[in-house]
């Protein structure tokens, strides 16, 4: 028994030993080099992809795609107000289903960073907070305030509890390395002075309490407190350092792109300074980088904030907002991570040397004592390329370019030499077609009818709707004397209505008179015009419209909107009639009514002559007609289209079949004027047609990169004309679109098209570096073998049916446009037609033996292609 006794013993010590290490195994930490997983300092890519920006059935087909771009890490926010829309009530369904999400980034063998905030930004509407947050008693956001640091612990805790009971933490097995609270607070901190400090500690020994077993972090809060670590966010970061000298150097948004605002241009930043970007921050000690976006997505329903932010939240990101990939953003990038994991024993085990090789050009080597050795040679000047010398051996650096030598000797990467394809996208017709259109207006002569509430004054949008509507009237009667001048053939009176945001269409006497909106940096703004009343009572409507609540700045949730005045009437005989402080009174719908807490301020003795009243929301949407159970609920007329068409208040339906095929699709909405799209009763987003405004002049990859003052597109065209349709959403038949128009349009041009790849393009030099091999190259193997590659790729459904351009040789231009040069082989466009026709993908080695020649032995040559991609 004794024997056996001791023997149980030992079993037992070696499966509390075993579970030790696994726990220990588990637990995620970090030191000044890198953070450590599993006990090894990890040189980690990450990319944001947003669940709520996409959906479900398309979540598992962006993970692997991100998997296969070389990350290591999937990083989300988390949405507050998606998953508490009222006071403890919880929405993690749908779209809305964050631990599916992590559960398949864990499936596919990812690590998370979760961004819980719950402040986030990311121009969503309200920065991610729920609206019913402004109006808890007493609340001041993101500062030293007990109503506010109440909720917002509250959340966390909830957030916290639900991914350890599903056992989502490192520390639990699961796939979350890393946690944020708080989000770019810095600024505010600053602000607010002892208050803000006193929050953000409070925020960073909350969020370390919740006993996670990950790491947290602070993004651009330099005095984050330990152990919470402090990090980078911005379009370069090799210039941060962690505020101790123990913490890794981490970069939380390297933004790919940037996003996009109705009116403004498509900004898209070239992939060789994003490249160059996170080369400098690796070479400068950086270990971890996350790309945002690395899948945009889309800002369903009325999720975009700013206000101004599109529907479309693509930001030029190498996952395009229809889940395709975008190239060369995505292929480069991945180069750049298989180089870098060449280097990743050399990074993590030593400290830098710089040496300079002149004025702008700079040596980071990486030398350990096992021998070991890895080099980044930079070149920082923005306009002329450089022959540098580094052991011993010469190196071709482009402008604002960085080559990577995993063993110190041979190149297998420069941010500036993009090898990999170029694709070029498209919109195509589909075989589903939109026809028998029926409408449903607006009856704005009904507005005022049946007042509930009256108050006196102009009166904040937000605070009436609570965001349950983007609309709000306003409107009163003006009574007009027969003796006023204007009458007899004067000039007519000019109306003035100041407002705070966003935008507004002026009515009178039921017909529209007039539009005006402000912008993301100024939102107010002021309706001036003519307007045409006659002798007797007259109505003014006022139609005030938010376009996304604001998400940033200090004390965003104080901040008005709506028609706040003053409202005049200038030109009457009697000069100017101020209409803003008279007794107000508000018509709200039924459907909205129990969301507004409203006081009275009715004054006995007031004038009658002039009462405004205010009405939330549209009667379309109080009979949620966006929604095929409730089509029903009013006679759709089938007019002529052509008698709808400059209609404002509008609604339109048509029944449509789902098309062939699996390709994305969109609606091109290019003839509609302004207002929102409902697929099957769910909402697609707002839609606008207006014109983009900005410099769309020569995009150079070179030189620092801000949105504001280069690489802008699309000037003079719609900012978005395309609006995303999930497929998921769609039934084989019968499928129901609503739109709501505002100003009016067109919608027999509306028509669903399809998204894809029209034309793949390749241009590779003899002498492109190139990782592929490169153990094996520098052991003697055949130097065909080290000759780079040229590869095209269409995608999936579709294969190359035509060779469009093929020049072996000094071809110019780039893709779409490409030239002959005076050298060209003969054959290059045969060669790459029998080597790709009818072919979904296809690669050739550059070399001479290929084309059968060497066109022109004494120059450096490339091979070009342009090829068509088609079903």
């Amino acid at each position: 028994m004794g024997a056996s006794s001791a023997l149980s013993w030992v079993l037992l010590c070696s499966v509390v030993l075993s579970l030790c290490f696994q726990l220990i195994n588990c637990n995620v930490s970090y030191d000044r080099k890198a953070l450590i997983i599993n006990g090894q300092r990890r040189i980690l890519f990450s990319g944001s992809i947003h669940y709520p920006r996409s959906t479900p059935e398309m979540w598992e087909g962006l993970i692997e795609k991100a998997k296969d771009g070389g990350l290591d890490v999937i990083d989300t926010y988390v949405f507050w107000n998606l998953h508490e829309p009222s006071p403890g009530n919880y929405n993690f369904d749908g779209r809305n289903d964050l631990v599916r999400f992590i559960k398949l980034v864990q499936e596919a063998g990812l690590y998370v960073h979760l961004r819980i905030g719950p402040y986030i930004c990311s121009e969503w509407n309200f920065g991610g907070f729920p609206v019913w947050l402004k109006y808890v008693p007493g609340i001041s956001f993101r500062t030293d305030n007990e109503p506010f640091k109440s909720a917002m612990k509250k959340f966390t805790k909830k957030i916290v509890q639900l991914m350890m009971h599903e056992k989502l933490f490192e520390s639990q097995g699961g796939p979350i390395i890393l946690s944020q609270i708080e989000n770019e607070y810095e600024p505010e901190s600053k602000l607010f002075g002892a208050a803000g400090h006193a929050y953000m500690t409070w925020a960073a020994e909350m969020a370390v309490g919740m006993g996670t077993g990950v790491p947290w972090v602070m993004c651009k809060e330099e005095d984050a407190p330990d152990p919470v670590i402090n990090t980078c966010n911005g379009f370069y970061c090799d210039y941060f350092s962690p505020n101790k000298p123990y913490k890794p150097t981490l970069w939380t948004e390297a933004w790919t792109g940037w996003f996009t605002e109705f009116g403004g241009p498509i900004y898209k930043r070239p992939v060789e300074d994003l490249a160059f970007g996170v080369a400098r921050f690796i070479q400068n000690g950086g270990s971890f980088i996350n790309y945002y976006m690395y899948h945009g997505g889309t800002n369903f329903g009325r999720t975009a904030g700013g206000p101004f932010i599109t529907t479309s939240y693509d930001y030029d990101a190498p996952i395009d907002e229809y889940g395709l990939i975008r190239q060369p953003k995505y292929g480069h990038l991945k180069e750049l991570h298989k180089a870098v994991k060449l280097c990743e024993q050399a990074l993590l085990n030593t400290d830098s040397t710089v040496t300079s090789l002149g004025n702008y050009e700079q040596a980071h080597v990486f030398s350990s004592k096992s021998g070991g050795c890895a080099a980044f040679l930079s070149n920082y000047n923005t306009k002329s390329a450089s022959t540098v010398t580094f052991n011993r051996m010469n190196y071709h650096l482009p402008p604002w370019s960085i080559s990577i030598l995993p063993d110190c000797k041979n190149v297998v990467y420069n941010t500036a030499q993009v090898g990999v394809q170029t694709s070029q996208k498209q919109f195509f017709p589909t075989n589903s077609k939109l026809r028998s259109w029926e409408t449903f207006s607006e009856d704005i002569s009904s507005v005022a009818s049946n007042t509930k509430l009256t108050v006196i004054g102009l009166l904040d949008q937000l605070n009436i709707t609570r965001d349950s509507s983007d609309y709000l009237w306003y409107t009163t009667n003006i009574d007009i004397k027969s003796s006023e001048s204007f009458l007899r053939g004067g000039q007519h009176p000019t109306l003035t209505v100041q407002s705070a945001g966003d935008a507004m269409h002026v009515f009178i006497n039921g017909q529209l008179s007039g539009t005006a909106y402000g912008t993301r940096k100024n939102k107010r703004f002021t309706f001036t015009g003519n307007v045409i009343l006659h002798a007797g009572l007259n109505k003014i409507s006022l139609l005030s419209i938010a376009v996304g609540l604001p998400n940033n700045g200090p004390h965003f949730e104080t901040r008005n909107a709506g028609v706040l005045g003053p409202v005049a009437l200038h030109g009457l005989d009697q000069g100017s009639r101020d209409l803003s402080w008279q007794k107000w009174s508000h018509k709200v719908y039924k459907y909205y009514f129990h969301l507004i807490l409203v006081t009275c301020l009715c004054t006995r003795g007031m004038p009658t002559h002039i009462c405004f009243q205010l009405q939330v929301g549209l009667k379309g949407e109080a009979m949620n007609l966006g929604s095929p159970s409730s089509i029903s609920t009013v006679d759709w007329t089938r007019a002529s289209l052509a008698a709808k068409n400059q209609q404002p208040l509008t609604w339109y339906k048509v029944n449509f079949d789902a098309p062939e095929g699996d390709e994305p699709l969109a609606l091109d909405m290019g003839s509609m004027g302004k207002g929102q799209l409902w697929i099957n009763g769910q909402s697609i987003g707002r839609y606008w047609t207006t014109y983009a405004n900005g410099d769309c002049s020569a995009c150079s990859y070179s030189g620092t990169f801000r949105p504001k003052n280069k690489c802008q597109y699309g000037c003079n065209h719609p900012t978005q004309q395309w609006y995303h349709v999930p497929r998921s959403w769609l039934k084989q038949s019968k499928n129901l679109l609503v739109v709501f128009e505002e100003i009016g349009g067109d919608v027999s041009k509306i028509a669903l098209v399809k998204h894809s790849v029209s034309t793949v393009c390749a241009e590779v030099s003899e002498n492109h570096p190139h990782n592929r091999n490169w153990h094996t190259e520098s052991h003697g193997q055949l130097e065909e073998q080290k000759k780079p590659i040229m590869s095209l790729h269409c995608t999936d459904g579709y294969s190359i049916s035509a060779i469009k351009f093929s020049s072996f040789g000094t071809p110019s231009g780039s893709c779409g446009n490409f030239q002959h040069g005076t050298c060209h082989a003969p054959n290059s466009k045969a060669v790459i037609e029998k080597k790709c026709i009818g072919k979904q993908k296809c690669s050739l080695t550059i070399s001479d033996a290929n084309f059968g020649m060497d066109p022109c032995p004494s120059m450096l040559k490339k091979l070009s292609v342009e090829a068509v991609c088609a079903p």
